[in-house]
């Protein structure tokens, strides 16, 4: 059996990131390449690339982290379910840029390019799977069919020729959650709330009665919720809730079927990012002055100064070491052969972790 995909590939791009005092601006270029004919038999593994931009915002009484990511991932998706590789429809990452600012209360308003919690959703709003179109519209070429819960849509479909897109309300739609094997888990923890979350596919060159992988062209989801942060923030107070919002866009660059063997060796050798870089679509929009201004702020910080400037923990250097005797050093190599040295710093470094908690504590609790 063969199949025809024509696709947009990604070699031969070229990107240039040029910074000045009004924020970034990126130039890219897109290659088309011709009609690609698979061999069904000998591919059976469909490897997908795809460029994320990520806007993650987490919020409690005082403070708030905004975050703007933009990253390469792919996806690996057995054509066949007795396929005896697994792959993965949740994205892996690949490369990635992060911007982060932070404010609170007291007036702070600090960026910085990392940040030690990851409370976006991104990561786990994978590809779905195949689903079949409704019957109202496999034999029409314009339309639209509207599945409804009790009080609002829960599914809507609209299709222009041969362009179909696709809006779901996960929170009513347990159909399709389970199309999502990395969301739907969450959704059985009693400490996450989902207050919305909503999905948007856009499907192309729709020629049968189903869309897919195959016919992805990309999506964005915008969810918010309640609870996703207490596993990260040990010392913070257990008894103030986090809010958590992500809206993100997923652009697919390339897509081709692949041997089983190219897969694992795929799933082996991660790429690195340097090797790979970060590529855009033809049809990418442009970053909103905001993002602009968050990333000059964040790409004219002096890392290494900062660095510099901060105190020295005594706790972590450890005291100034005094010259020993003979006498001493042979005391010291007796203790390592019996291990009281290893003993002896466990529990010195149990004692400090427990008075960085307790200080952590009262320095949140007099906020």
């Amino acid at each position: 059996m063969l199949l025809t995909l024509s696709h947009v590939g990604i070699m031969g791009q070229t990107t240039h990131t040029n910074h000045n005092t009004n924020g970034p601006s990126w130039q890219h270029g897109v290659n088309q390449l011709p009609e690609l004919i698979v061999d069904s038999k000998n591919h059976k593994v469909l490897h997908i690339l795809a460029y994320v931009r990520d806007y993650s915002t987490l919020t409690t009484y005082t403070d708030t982290i905004s975050m703007f990511r933009e990253k390469m991932v792919d996806f690996m998706i057995p054509a066949n379910p007795k396929t005896k590789f697994k792959g993965w429809l949740t994205p892996r990452l690949l490369n990635s840029r992060s911007y982060y600012r932070f404010t609170n209360a007291s007036g702070l308003d600090s960026v910085s390019d990392r940040c030690n919690h990851n409370f976006s959703w991104s990561d786990w709003v994978g590809i779905m799977s195949q689903s079949p179109l409704p019957t109202s519209l496999q034999k029409v070429k314009t339309g639209s069919d509207t599945i409804m819960d009790r009080y609002s849509p829960r599914r809507v479909w609209a299709k222009n020729d041969d362009r179909v897109s696709l809006d779901v309300n996960l929170l009513y739609d347990d159909e399709m959650r389970h199309k999502l094997p990395g969301v739907s888990l969450f959704f059985k923890k009693e400490d996450i709330d989902f207050e919305r979350f909503k999905l948007r596919l856009e499907y192309d060159n729709v020629v049968e009665g189903w869309v897919g992988p195959t016919n992805l062209m990309g999506y964005k989801f915008d969810i918010e919720s309640t609870g996703r942060g207490h596993g990260m923030f040990k010392f913070n107070r257990y008894d103030q809730p986090y809010y958590v919002t992500t809206n993100s866009e997923v652009y697919l660059l390339d897509r081709e079927y692949i041997t089983v063997k190219e897969a694992k060796k795929w799933d082996k050798n991660k790429p690195s990012g340097d090797s790979i870089g970060i590529y855009y679509t033809a049809d990418t929009p442009d970053l909103s002055s905001e993002i602009q201004n968050l990333i000059a702020r964040v790409e004219g910080l002096d890392h290494t100064g900062i660095r510099l400037a901060l105190p020295i923990d005594k706790r972590v250097a450890g005291p100034p070491r005094r010259p020993r005797n003979f006498g001493q050093n042979v005391l010291q190599r007796l203790k390592g052969m019996f291990g009281i040295d290893y003993l002896n710093a466990k529990r010195k470094n149990k004692n400090a972790w427990n008075q960085f908690k307790r200080d952590q504590i009262h320095r949140n609790n007099s906020h």
